[in-house]
């Protein structure tokens, strides 16, 4: 057990601090405070109360005060008086390891956020769709390890919705979305343009159609059949209309082999043979294919806008600003996979809007 032994003479204030009956107890109890809790743990560990007492800066009076305060608190006693020593009863055993986690866990809140006050520290949350999250951020926060290395950053992957609503819940500063997937006008926030992603069709490495005019005439039986499998998306109404518009037009005899709720998931398929897909390039880089395995060949099609939404005031304000600033040159600089030409046959279709 562990026992606290003082001197009488150093104790002669905590004679009166007998802990009170139970029902006087029930009348008095009040809240435990951090300032008892530390006053009760420097009693725990020094050799005498006087030595607490000149710890903690305070008068040993006041501070045998306080401990019987905690006592009344508690409603029984943390400290046995056995022959001119103090020693923890069962009670004050189990206050001090638990005191112990208490006060570290302050110390370290303290500390943190004097170095946020100090500006020695901060911490920025981002929200985004995960392709371009794992794009951009990797340099974003390399860069800011070097010039400001108090920054601490905390990023989550949300679908555009829920980056939304991270967004109006101010969970997050910083919102990484396509432009296309809100409505400009009741947003409220700043937008930062990030980049135009372009959409392409992925096909299997070994399904070429750079001279592909006619796919029923110049396709063999089993290139077709890929050509003609469809791996598709269902990220919301619209979205899913316009992608279904753009394959009847396209291939009116193709078949759906698979719907997915991720392009990483629809390119993986893709790269198996089971068919071929429509996505975003930054979705094939985050994916860490880059061609490997799989062709990339453009399409007439609008190209996907990423922005980087955030508060108004934020926008000014550092260290927000600079992240912003390191995110657009951090996008200028990504080494895009390289994309084949529009094959011959899909080259004479309109413009589509995805």
């Amino acid at each position: 057990m562990h026992q606290v032994r003082q001197k009488i003479t150093d104790s002669d204030e905590f004679d009166g601090a007998a802990a009170p009956t139970v029902s006087r107890r029930v009348a008095r109890r009040g809240e435990i405070t951090l300032h008892q809790i530390r006053i009760f743990w420097a009693i725990a560990h020094a050799e005498t109360l006087t030595k607490a007492a000149k710890q903690l800066g305070l008068a040993q009076p006041s501070m045998s005060q306080q401990l019987a305060k905690l006592e009344q608190t508690i409603g029984t006693r943390l400290f046995d008086r056995r022959g001119g020593e103090l020693i923890l009863t069962d009670a004050g055993q189990y206050l001090v390891s638990r005191a112990d986690h208490v006060l570290r866990g302050v110390n370290e809140l303290e500390e943190g956020l004097a170095e946020f006050a100090g500006g020695n520290r901060v911490s920025i949350k981002i929200a985004g769709i995960s392709s371009a999250l794992r794009s951009i951020l990797p340099d974003v926060t390399r860069r800011m390890k070097d010039s400001m290395p108090q920054a601490e950053f905390d990023l989550h992957e949300a679908a555009p919705h829920d980056v939304l609503q991270m967004l109006y819940g101010r969970q997050v500063t910083i919102g990484v979305v396509a432009a296309n997937s809100f409505a400009p006008a009741t947003l409220g926030f700043v937008q930062t343009p990030l980049m135009n992603d372009p959409h392409v069709l992925v096909t299997p490495r070994d399904l070429d159609l750079s001279r592909v005019t006619d796919p029923a005439r110049d396709l063999s039986p089993r290139d077709r059949a890929t050509l003609e499998s469809s791996i598709e998306f269902v990220f919301g109404t619209q979205h899913s209309k316009r992608i279904e518009q753009w394959w009847d037009e396209v291939l009116p005899s193709r078949h759906i082999v698979a719907h997915c709720r991720s392009f990483e998931l629809a390119l993986a398929m893709v790269r198996s043979g089971a068919g071929v897909c429509v996505a975003p390039l930054l979705s094939a880089m985050s994916d860490g294919l880059d061609g490997n395995g799989v062709n990339f060949y453009r399409i007439r099609a609008v190209p996907r806008q990423l922005v980087a939404l955030v508060p108004s005031q934020y926008r000014r304000s550092e260290p927000y600003s600079t992240v912003l600033d390191m995110m657009q040159d951090a996008a200028k600089s990504l080494q895009m996979p390289a994309i084949r030409d529009v094959p011959p046959f899909l080259d004479a279709l309109p413009v589509a809007d995805f």
